[in-house]
């Protein structure tokens, strides 16, 4: 492993090796510091949890309940592990939160168009599988690219910052000893940064009258989707679930194969991709209005959620029909964009539309902003961000962004002057429209995937190298066939 401070070359007169910091191990971590070591880069790669995978990683624990309502980024308390009293069991949940996966979830996106470049999938493997086959192929990139060896595990970043020409890099690394914990802190200073730190660690939950209510009263029988793990306690159940992603989408699945009555209420949108797959006795019914309890008293202890009873309450929808009868609601509203790292560019408080240029995240809690192609940060392109895109073929298009993230911080790719860059993201947030997501692409991958690769390889001739490749022919008839069957 290169530490912090190594000048590999220097006495030979080369440039001394430059230092990486890289904040996740999921499929965008472990894909950029593969890329930057094969560019010759010392990379360090800073991981809450003890192993690689990011979210295919499945544990039996949930994270904490998240307030009801959660809206925007909350403020990181990093003196949480240093209370008195603390287990071992409730530090590593407040250290290394777990992940939001189930233990039935499979890729939405086929193989074939889900892929990195650095490694092949075994020849023969099925479009859709396992979370465990998945987490077993990012390991294999990271043994094989010897980023495995790079990886500081059980650490998490608390606080990133550039008071001079380096970036200072402060964390804290859990250690655990039989039954009990200890918390060592360090700085380290850095060259540049790549957030790879991912989407789904604060659940959103939206502000509709009632619901806070409900989950104070009937607690276990209100969740959001991060804390799903199995369909068994939904089985012969009646569930309300909230929401119309990926993740609602495989919940109705499951807890319809078991048994359950599911409604699942949502808004019309564009990004509604979930209709036509969902079983035929699920019911789609319009958003959610309004939470009513029936009878219940709020100075009473909570409502025994053991109960083998419904909750004692009913829905109202924006369409003014009612659901009563209800055993279970599940919030898959998606989560917060945040990096509560990044001192002093989350302004959770500023609206989407007054975010200036140098700020990341706002109230929307969706948008990082002043990226230039999503990728790096205008006002300092020595920090990078990887895995921002959405609505993408994920680890195919990461991969993609990591390749070019490391050619520019090698120096073989040169970014537009700053003044293109934000005239550039100007001109994109002109034609933002209510309803979009900023970073979804959907069908528009390979559209970007092309003004990408023709700056870059412009670039790249320029310098007389050679000219770095996009997606290979299976990958484009995949794409094709993927989005023409969805339509």
């Amino acid at each position: 492993m290169n530490k912090a401070g190594d000048s590999r070359g220097s006495e030979t007169g080369r440039t001394p090796i430059q230092h990486v910091a890289v904040i996740g191990a999921g499929i965008s971590g472990v894909v950029s510091a593969a890329h930057l070591l094969k560019e010759g880069f010392g990379v360090t790669v800073f991981e809450r949890t003890d192993r690689i995978g990011g979210v295919w990683c499945y544990e039996e624990r949930v994270d904490r309940d998240p307030s009801f309502p959660n809206l925007v980024p909350p403020a990181q308390d990093w003196a949480d592990v240093d209370a008195e009293n603390l287990s071992k069991d409730e530090a590593l949940i407040l250290h290394g939160p777990p992940g939001p996966c189930y233990a039935g979830l499979k890729n939405n996106v086929p193989t074939s168009l889900m892929k990195s470049s650095l490694l092949p999938w075994v020849e023969g493997t099925e479009e859709f599988i396992d979370q465990g086959r998945i987490v077993h192929y990012l390991q294999d990139i990271a043994r094989l690219y010897h980023v495995t060896e790079n990886v500081q595990f059980h650490t998490r970043v608390e606080s990133v910052t550039k008071p001079a020409d380096k970036w200072i890099v402060r964390t804290s690394t859990l250690r655990l000893e039989a039954d009990t914990f200890s918390i060592s802190r360090k700085s380290e200073s850095f060259d540049r940064v790549v957030v790879a730190s991912g989407h789904y660690n604060i659940p959103f939950v939206p502000n509709t009258p009632g619901l806070s209510g409900w989950k104070a009263r009937f607690a276990g029988r209100v969740i959001h989707s991060k804390s799903y793990r199995t369909p068994e306690p939904f089985k012969h159940k009646t569930v309300l679930l909230v929401g119309a992603g990926a993740s609602a989408l495989d919940i109705a699945r499951e807890v319809c194969a078991v048994g359950g009555k599911v409604y699942q209420s949502r808004r019309e949108s564009k990004y509604d991709l979930t209709g036509p797959r969902l079983p035929q006795e699920v019911a789609r019914v319009a958003m959610v209005a309004e939470f009513i309890a029936h009878g219940i008293d709020s100075s009473e202890a909570p409502w025994d959620e053991h109960s083998q009873g419904v909750i004692p309450g009913k829905v109202v929808l924006e369409d003014g029909t009612t659901l009563k009868d209800i055993d279970y609601v599940v919030i898959a509203t998606g989560y917060i964009t945040s990096y509560p790292f990044l001192e002093g560019l989350e302004q959770p408080h500023v609206a989407w539309e007054d975010a200036d240029e140098t700020v990341l995240i706002t109230a929307d809690g969706y948008t990082t902003h002043n990226l230039h192609k999503d990728i790096f940060y205008i006002p300092d392109s020595t920090l990078a961000f990887i895995g921002v895109s959405a609505l993408v073929s994920t680890f195919s298009l990461f991969d993609f962004q990591a390749k070019v993230m490391a050619k520019v911080f090698a120096g073989h790719v040169q970014l537009p002057a700053d003044s293109i860059m934000k005239t550039e993201q100007r001109e994109r947030k002109a034609r933002f429209q209510p309803g979009d997501r900023f970073h979804a692409l959907l069908r528009g991958e390979q559209d970007y995937i092309g003004e990408v690769l023709t700056w870059v390889n412009a670039s790249l001739t320029r310098a007389g190298m050679p000219a770095m490749e996009g997606m290979d022919a299976k990958w484009l008839m995949a794409y094709d066939n993927f989005h023409a069957n969805r339509l």
